[in-house]
């Protein structure tokens, strides 16, 4: 089985709407280092948290999160 990684679109999508990690932090109810985790691909976010996230930058979550790794 390929092993996959949940990547992400999020710094782009905060830097669209003109947020700080703080900022968006504070939206989503989760502290800064959260939102970097993320980003950096350290932290995979839940399933309510991806959702929430999406909903405070105006995306979808299949806009902001999707598979990567090896796909063959």
């Amino acid at each position: 089985m390929p092993e996959q990684r949940l990547g992400n679109r999020l710094k782009v999508a905060r830097a669209e709407r003109q947020l700080s990690q703080e900022q968006l932090a504070t939206l989503a109810g989760v502290t800064r280092q959260t939102i970097s985790s993320i980003e950096t691909g350290q932290y995979c976010p839940s399933a309510l948290l991806a959702f929430q996230l999406a909903e405070r930058l105006g995306k979808r979550v299949d806009e902001l999160f999707f598979l990567q790794g090896d796909q063959s």
